[in-house]
C-alpha cells in the first residue's frame, strides 16, 4: 500500500528526475524511525530498466493541519502520511541530531568539529528548488536535503568543509551533515550551512540592473544607468579568482596534455554536429564555431586543471552586505559523481558566468515586441559586465593568457551550443538568447 502511494506521489514532485516516463516499480530500501511520527525512507524507483534512489522524510499524523495538506502523500487507515520536510514540528530532529552527533540505524548525523549548533530555530522550506529541498532555520542555518541519492560524498560537502578549514572567504560556512551507507559507500544525505541574511542572489541583482537600463532614455548608456552592475561584476570576478586559488590549494591539481586538449575540441565538434541536426537555426553559425574550436586545436601548451565549481552562473552567487559568496559546489546534479569531482580548467567556470551575463541581458527580451529595438542595449550591458568580471578576475590572480582566451571562447561556445538545444526543446521563444552568443564580440 505504501509503495503505491509513494509511486503516485513521487512522480509529481519537482525534484523527481524521471518525469515523463512511467514508473515500473518502487520499493523501500531503508525505513528508519527517527522519532514517533517521523520515518526516514530511501526508496528505489525503477524506470525503463534503470534505478534511481530518493530520500523521503515520512510524517505520520492522525490529524493533518491545513498547513500540511499540500504535503500529503496519502492515508493508510486513520493515519495521514505526508512529506515531513514541510513540518516544522518534526524537522527539529535534523538540528538536534547533528548537534549531538547522533546515529540512528545507519543514519549518521554529524557537526563540524568546534561548531556549536543551536537547536532552537524552527524550519521553513524554500520553494524555488528543482532537484533538492532546503530548509531554513530562523536566520541561522540552511539545511539542504539531497533528494536523489548518488553513492559517495557530495562534492558540496567535500568542497565547503575543505575551504572552511582554510578559512577561505566567499563561501557559506558549513556546520554539519547527515550521511549513510549506500552500496557500501559513505553517502551524503544532507548538509547544514550558514544562512546568508541579508543577501541577494546575483541573478536577481543583474536583472534589476537590466530593467533599469531598459527603462532609461535611449541615449543613456549602461555605464550611466542608475542600476549599473559593472562594479559588482568586477567584485564578483575578484571573488571567483580567490575561490579558484583556494580550490587549487585545498585539492590536487594537474595538467592536461596537448593531445587531450585536442580530444576535448573534437568532443565539442561532435556535440555541435548533433546540435545542428536538431536545431537548423544553428547551421549559419557553424563556421564561426568551428573556427573557435580549431584555435583550441592549435594550442601547444599543457592546460592546468583543478577542482572547480562546475555549474557556475549568477544564480549560484549571493551578494551579502560585505562581499560575494559562492554557493552550490555540488556541480551539475544530473552528471555522474566522478565527473562532478573531476579536475577541469577554471576557465570552465568563467565561461559559465560569461553565458550567465548574456542570459541576464536578454532574459527580459523574450516574447517582447520591442526586443529588436532593445537588442543593442542588451549587448552593451552584457559586454560591459563581461569585461568588468574578467577585469576583476585577472586583477585578483585569475590567469587568462592569449592561449587561455582561445580556450575560454571554446568553452563558452560549447555551452551556448548546449543551450541552443535546451531552449529548442523546452523554451523555443528563448532560442534567440543562446544564438546571440555566436556573433562577433570584444569580450
Amino acid at each position: 500500500m505504501l509503495d503505491e502511494l509513494l509511486a503516485a506521489w513521487i512522480s509529481r514532485q519537482r525534484w523527481f528526475g524521471g518525469k515523463g516516463r512511467p514508473i515500473d516499480s518502487l520499493s523501500i530500501d531503508s525505513d528508519v524511525e527517527l522519532t514517533p511520527g517521523l520515518r526516514h525512507l530511501i526508496v528505489a524507483v525503477w524506470q525503463e530498466g534503470s534505478r534511481d534512489r530518493y530520500q523521503v522524510l515520512l510524517g505520520e499524523r492522525t490529524e493533518l493541519p491545513d498547513r500540511l495538506t499540500h504535503a500529503l502523500i496519502g492515508t493508510v487507515g486513520d493515519t495521514f502520511l505526508y512529506d515531513a520536510a514541510h513540518d516544522s514540528d518534526r524537522t527539529d530532529w535534523l538540528l538536534e541530531g547533528m548537534a549531538r552527533d547522533e546515529t540512528h540505524n545507519g543514519l549518521r548525523m554529524r557537526h563540524v568539529p568546534g561548531v556549536i549548533v543551536d537547536t532552537s530555530p524552527r524550519s521553513l522550506v524554500l520553494g524555488a528548488e528543482q532537484s533538492n529541498t532546503s530548509l531554513v532555520y530562523g536566520d541561522a542555518y540552511i539545511c539542504k536535503l539531497f533528494r536523489r541519492l548518488i553513492p559517495g560524498v557530495n562534492p558540496e560537502l567535500e568542497v565547503v568543509t575543505a575551504l572552511a578549514a582554510r578559512d577561505a572567504p566567499h563561501i557559506a560556512q558549513p556546520y554539519g551533515w547527515i550521511e549513510t551507507d549506500l552500496d557500501g559507500t559513505d553517502t551524503t544525505l544532507a548538509i547544514l550551512q550558514e544562512f546568508l541574511t541579508p543577501a541577494n542572489d546575483g541573478w536577481g541583482l543583474a536583472l534589476a540592473s537590466v530593467r533599469d537600463l531598459y527603462a532609461s532614455l535611449p541615449e543613456i548608456t549602461a555605464a550611466e544607468a542608475g542600476g549599473d552592475f559593472a562594479a559588482e561584476s568586477l567584485r564578483l570576478g575578484g571573488a571567483t579568482a580567490r575561490v579558484h586559488r583556494e580550490l587549487a590549494a585545498a585539492f590536487p591539481t594537474d595538467v592536461v596534455a596537448i593531445h587531450e586538449v585536442k580530444l576535448m575540441a573534437e568532443g565539442f565538434r561532435r556535440r555541435l554536429g548533433r546540435a545542428v541536426g536538431e536545431v537548423p537555426e544553428l547551421r549559419q553559425h557553424v563556421s564561426a564555431i568551428e573556427n573557435a574550436y580549431y584555435r583550441v586545436e592549435l594550442l601547444t601548451d599543457e592546460v592546468p586543471v583543478q577542482r572547480v565549481h562546475g555549474d557556475y552562473h549568477l544564480g549560484q552567487v549571493m551578494r551579502t552586505s560585505t562581499d560575494w559568496v559562492v554557493l552550490d559546489f555540488e556541480g551539475e546534479p544530473g552528471q555522474p559523481l566522478a565527473e562532478r569531482r573531476a579536475l577541469y580548467s577554471p576557465l570552465r567556470d568563467v565561461a559559465g558566468m560569461m553565458r550567465s551575463f548574456d542570459y541576464a541581458a536578454r532574459h527580459l527580451l523574450a516574447d517582447r515586441p520591442e526586443a529588436e529595438t532593445l537588442e543593442p542595449r542588451a549587448q552593451e550591458w552584457a559586454d560591459r559586465n563581461r569585461a568588468a568580471f574578467l577585469d576583476g578576475y585577472t586583477r585578483n590572480g585569475g590567469v587568462i593568457t592569449p592561449a587561455d582566451a582561445a580556450l575560454l571562447r571554446a568553452f563558452e561556445l560549447s555551452k551556448a551550443v548546449y543551450e541552443v538545444v535546451y531552449e529548442a526543446r523546452n523554451r523555443p521563444t528563448w532560442l534567440s538568447i543562446p544564438l546571440a552568443a555566436f556573433r562577433p564580440r570584444t569580450t
